[in-house]
């Protein structure tokens, strides 16, 4: 197990060459909704690649795999904002997340956790095909969730959470469908796994988390019984190693993969006057139940296996804490461009004072990616840890 940090980053590397290969004009990336519950809402994790697994257990660990709360102390809250997309939409848009957590039972082996996610994605003007305004909306999404988690032994725990989702993207008529809010329910199973080796002072840290998130209803956002939006169902991986780890300095490598859970969309035929039909010529039929889906997301893309491989993205990076005072962070974050093309650098600081933490995160996106520019987080933590 301590290996693991070693073995996800060569996975990651073995992936990046058929994840890179590529041309941009056969894009196929997935059709979900509630988009936003894959948006990391953490500005410490932000920092590092969004590659949250890996790094020591705090509140917000919520948000990625819940099994990590019960090594994370007492208890805990955060509050999280980004003002989001605010280079290109007069900061309009924004996210807000705030979390809870606490220890519970004689031993303290089991913990709750509440938290509740926020997105405005400002004011959005509706018009038609010759730009005479229609409507003016405020598109926004939240979702509140409730998580428990419990130790399975001294190093390992598992979690499970359920999650109520509220989607409100647009009303009113359009291409004769009605327009409406969409609501579903999802849930989220987590297992943790830490442990340290005797090699230097305080003993190297290395942990290894699996998690599978929103796996839930699917969200209707017409008056179309048929036609209906998945959930973003993940696989999350990933895997952290903490070395030279004294009193004064800590390096943590973290590193892990997401795999969306959901139908690739397939190639459907072109009539002769170049409009797409329902007739599909490559790949199989979007329209299946949610573990059908679960299932088939591994082998359904038209592309065949290269394809597969590029739709999962990978996230790594490094934090150095000096005294557990100062936290310098930066990372990678990388999603092939036929599957939603987010890539950017990341790099973070974060201080420390007792129980308090404060953490920043900068995200700057590569050449032609169409990750939202001048991207920042914040993350306010309080924390009572029965170990620090």
């Amino acid at each position: 197990m301590q290996k693991c940090y070693v073995l996800i980053l060569l996975v990651c590397t073995l992936l990046l060459p058929s994840l890179m290969m590529a041309q941009k004009s056969q894009q196929r990336p997935a059709d979900i909704g509630a988009s936003f519950l894959l948006v990391n809402p953490d500005a410490r994790s932000a920092g590092t690649g969004d590659a949250p697994t890996g790094l020591s257990p705090d509140v917000n660990a919520l948000w990625s795999n819940a099994a990590k709360i019960v090594f994370a102390g007492n208890w805990g809250v955060s509050a999280n904002y980004a003002p989001w997309m605010w280079g290109i939409n007069n900061s309009q848009s924004n996210m807000a997340y705030v979390a809870a957590f606490k220890n519970i039972g004689k031993e303290e082996n089991q913990a709750v956790g509440l938290s509740m996610k926020y997105f405005n994605y400002g004011n959005i003007t509706f018009r038609d095909d010759n730009g005479t305004v229609i409507q003016d909306y405020t598109p926004k999404e939240f979702a509140v969730d409730g998580s428990y988690a419990r130790k399975l032994g001294q190093h390992t725990s598992l979690a499970i959470s359920l999650r109520y989702i509220r989607s409100q993207l647009g009303q009113g008529n359009f291409n004769g469908l009605q327009q409406k809010p969409a609501s579903a329910v999802a849930g989220d199973i987590g297992f943790y796994y830490q442990n340290s080796v005797d090699k230097m002072d305080f003993g190297n840290r290395y942990c290894f988390g699996v998690s599978i998130t929103n796996l839930g209803s699917k969200l209707s956002y017409t008056d179309d019984k048929v036609r209906k939006s998945f959930l973003p169902m993940n696989l999350r991986i990933g895997g952290g190693y903490a070395f030279v780890n004294t009193s004064e300095h800590t390096f943590t490598l973290t590193a892990e993969i997401n795999k969306l859970l959901v139908p690739t969309p397939p190639i459907y035929a072109v009539d002769s006057n170049g409009v797409v039909t329902n007739t599909i010529i490559k790949g199989q039929d979007p329209d299946r139940s949610v573990v059908s889906s679960i299932f088939s997301s591994f082998g359904d893309a038209p592309g065949g296996f290269t394809e597969e491989l590029r739709e999962f993205t990978i996230g790594s990076g490094i934090e150095y804490s000096y005294k557990q005072m100062l936290f310098l962070r930066t990372g990678y974050f990388y999603e092939h461009p036929n599957k939603g093309y987010r890539q950017h650098f990341s790099s973070g600081i974060g201080l420390r004072f007792q129980n308090i933490a404060l953490n920043m995160a900068y995200l700057i996106p590569t050449d032609g990616s169409l990750y939202a520019k001048k991207t920042l987080l914040f993350s306010l933590v309080y924390n009572i840890s029965g170990d620090k």
